[in-house]
């Protein structure tokens, strides 16, 4: 079991997207700035996203040398969804609800890059925690089209007829641009240190 006494970001994000989509490749460079200031990172450790957020970590890391982790917490599935090669630790879960617990539990920062289904759900959980305050002080930002849309979607399915608080939409930060990211998690590192 890996320890919760690093500064650690998920990326969570589609296993499906080609390591030419341009997502794929806003994520190898988050990974990459990441590593280089000797902070974690954290995904499900499978192909797309996940294998571009890690590779740029690890190129990152590298470059800066340092001994930040590259972390895939991975899940089993009927079908053989292949792990990706940069991986410095692996952990292995069998249920959703158990693996989702685990990257709350050892990580700092959340981001959510375009996803499917499974992207959905670890949004939506993580949301969920902090909504009601199982989880604090940890920021969760979404980036890209998608999710600005499904916000602007929950703003008027869900907040305005009040089956949530307005409130609620605060909990989850929009961002458009790699830099904003960065500047966003440089702060709360700040914060995180100033804690330790």
């Amino acid at each position: 079991m890996l320890d919760s006494q690093r500064f650690r970001v998920i990326v969570f994000g589609s296993s499906r997207l080609e390591a030419s989509a341009p997502a794929c490749k806003d994520m190898y460079k988050l990974g990459y700035m990441l590593g280089q200031r000797h902070m974690d990172v954290v995904t499900g450790g499978g192909p797309g996203i996940m294998q571009a957020a890690n590779k740029g970590h690890v190129d990152g890391s590298f470059e800066a040398d340092n001994k930040s982790q590259s972390i895939g917490v991975r899940i089993e599935l009927p079908f053989r969804e292949p792990e990706n090669l940069s991986l410095d630790v692996v952990e292995h879960f069998e249920k959703f609800s158990k693996r989702l617990d685990e990257f709350i539990r050892i990580s700092n920062f959340v981001v959510i890059a375009p996803g499917g289904i499974g992207t959905l759900l670890e949004f939506a959980f993580v949301w969920q925690l902090l909504q009601v305050g199982h989880v604090k002080n940890v920021p969760v930002l979404v980036y890209g089209d998608m999710w600005h849309s499904f916000l602007d979607w929950a703003k008027h399915n869900i907040i305005d007829p009040k089956l949530a608080d307005a409130k609620d939409l605060d909990l989850v930060r929009r961002v458009d641009s790699l830099d904003e990211i960065m500047e966003i998690i440089d702060n709360s590192y700040e914060d995180y240190l100033k804690k330790s």
